[in-house]
């Protein structure tokens, strides 16, 4: 199909001088525009400018990408196309809001027509970086179907857990997926179309290339409330079973304005390029809601797996300004030569998805001039927490609670602690409770109802406020370690670690001790340096390592040396795993 694609596609370059308006609701900041820079005098300023509306209707592709497209007719002329694709074999996808509506009306079309579907019916989209992914994803929001994005590293196993627990009528994947799918299917009988994107045609599917040349480019679209739901996502399960996290269509299409105004702090001048895998919240955080609400460019590079010299090299030759990406990613960077390149367009760097070690952050703002503005947030969620242009950079911190909601530190019963003192991650919920939070787990209230505590919905994460609002992440709530008394968070050790040469990776859990109750136990990656090292000195010069960098009684009293740690598909490591393992649990 990206053939067929390729030839369609006109380059189209746009500008928009509005901020969000779509007839008479402006959906943002009232009276600003995207041509200006997005400047704030103090963080109290920025909490006060975010006021958005959230009407009775909503459907980001009519009211967003639509409008957009409305204002490249009326002649408007742009710096840069809407989406701009590339891969490693110089094949390039340039598209105009406009061309994006047109393919993706032709999908849509396919969705209503040959798989006869219907709003509410539920769509599996498990495809890479591909520009298919991205006019599924419009499709499905113009004819009102929910949409669940899977990542293509999901085994035959965990796409049949997402079927059946989803009971999605449509999946859409490629050819390396749909081996997989062809031997769960039989066991759903829900299912009613079969959707491949390919230049081949397979026994028992339907090939979206082909069907999207045979349909109209015209098609109406469905009227959705706002807070009918838009799409689900699966959480990582980092702690236990994934769970169908639901969004409806304000949450994301309003809610995301916070992203991509504050803490992207992208205009329609901008390219914005986020590597997130596109199974995950995250890649509809920075890969088409956030960066489409401020008329931005989304880059996409299509890579199979994450390379380095590719990333700085892309990062070279264009014109890309804003970068986002995970901070496993910019370990990996820092270790190559940064000297090499030379990043002229480059002006704002982010990272999510986990706590970055200030040492990376360090050595990144050596070699580039630029500082990681780190951000906080989870499927659940919109930003919630974020360090924002202009503000103070503390190492360490992930910024201050964003204006989208009033985030507090909880004790166990609900009740807001004092500065300095841990307790849970929780956003108030009442006595209203904010739009741009999730609807809840997908037919799972008992789990939904978990996440709730006195006036606060908790993040199950672990943190501290200092006493200039700044937050600071100790861990997930299950995974702090309670040892004689004292309670240790394993991202401070972890961040100890990485700091020497050795250690490659490392993720730390409780062990069980019989005079302590529990000990801080790490499991490292050794560096290739490192590997024909004795162990048992490495082991010792490793604990003086972390007693020197972090309190002395959170050192690893044990250190066991592994090849690789267990992860999730998203990348993120499953402590529980080794948690489980060190307690005898299964």
């Amino acid at each position: 199909m990206i053939k067929s694609l390729h030839r369609q596609t006109l380059e189209v370059k746009r500008k928009l001088g509005t901020f969000l308006i779509s007839k008479n609701i402006c959906y943002g900041l009232h009276g600003y525009t995207t041509s200006a820079p997005n400047n704030f005098h103090d963080y109290e300023s920025l909490k006060k400018l975010y006021n958005p509306e959230v009407p009775k209707y909503f459907n980001f592709a009519k009211d967003v990408l639509d409008t957009w497209t409305e204002r490249e007719k009326s002649g408007k002329k742009y710096p840069n196309p809407a989406f701009w694709w590339v891969n490693d074999r110089d094949d390039e996808v340039k598209w105009s809001f406009e061309e994006i509506g047109h393919h993706a009306r032709k999908v849509a079309n396919v969705l209503c027509g040959p798989c006869n579907l219907q709003k509410g019916d539920r769509v599996l989209l498990i495809l890479p970086r591909i520009p298919e992914w991205w006019l599924v994803n419009v499709a499905c929001m113009r004819t009102g179907t929910v949409l669940i994005p899977g990542t293509s590293q999901l085994t035959a196993k965990d796409i049949l857990h997402r079927l059946h627990t989803s009971k999605a009528k449509c999946v859409i994947t490629d050819d390396s997926m749909a081996p997989a799918l062809d031997s769960v299917a039989p066991k759903c009988s829900f299912l009613k179309a079969k959707v491949l994107v390919s230049q081949h045609n397979r026994h028992g599917w339907m090939n979206l290339g082909e069907l999207s040349r045979m349909v109209s480019s015209d098609h109406e679209c469905v009227d959705t409330k706002s807070n009918e739901p838009m799409t689900i996502f699966f959480t990582s399960g980092t702690t236990g079973t994934p769970k169908m996290t639901e969004h409806s269509h304000c949450s994301f299409g309003i809610g995301l304005t916070v992203n991509g105004r504050y803490w992207l702090d992208l205009t329609e001048r901008d390219v914005l390029w986020n590597t997130s895998d596109t199974g995950w919240a995250k890649s509809a955080w920075s890969s088409v809601f956030a960066p489409w609400i401020q008329g931005a460019c989304v880059f996409v590079h299509h890579m199979p797996r994450f390379q380095t010299t590719t990333v700085l090299k892309t990062l070279s030759h264009y014109p890309v300004s804003t970068f986002c990406t995970a901070p496993t990613a910019y370990r990996m960077l820092v270790q190559e030569d940064l000297s090499r390149y030379q990043f002229q367009n480059l002006k704002h760097c982010l990272s999510a998805g986990e706590p970055i070690n200030p040492e990376v952050m360090g050595k990144w703002k050596t070699y580039t001039g630029l500082d990681i503005y780190e951000g906080y947030g989870q499927t659940e969620t919109v930003l919630i927490a974020g360090t924002f242009k202009g503000m103070k950079i503390k190492a360490g911190s992930f910024g201050k609670p964003s204006p989208a909601y009033d985030v507090q530190v909880v004790d166990d019963a609900g009740e807001v602690v004092s500065s300095g003192t841990e307790g849970n991650l929780a956003i108030r919920v009442k006595p209203q409770r904010p739009f741009s939070l999730f609807t809840g787990y997908t037919d799972d209230p008992e789990r939904t109802a978990q996440c709730f505590r006195g006036d606060f919905y908790l993040t199950g994460d672990r943190g501290v406020m200092d006493e200039e609002g700044y937050l600071w992440f100790v861990g997930r709530s299950d995974d702090v370690i309670l040892s004689a008394g004292y309670r240790i968070g394993p991202f401070e050790v972890e961040n100890a670690l990485i700091e020497h040469a050795a250690v490659a990776e490392s993720a730390v859990v409780s062990s069980p001790d019989p005079v302590r109750g529990e000990v801080v136990k790490a499991f490292v990656v050794l560096t290739p340096a490192y590997k024909s090292k004795d162990r048992d000195q490495l082991t010792i010069e490793l604990q003086k390592h972390v007693k020197k960098v972090t309190a002395p009684y959170k050192y690893p009293r044990k250190i066991e040396f592994v090849e690789q740690l267990p992860k999730t598909v998203s990348g993120k490591i499953r402590r529980v795993e080794l948690r489980n393992k060190e307690w005898g649990r299964h």
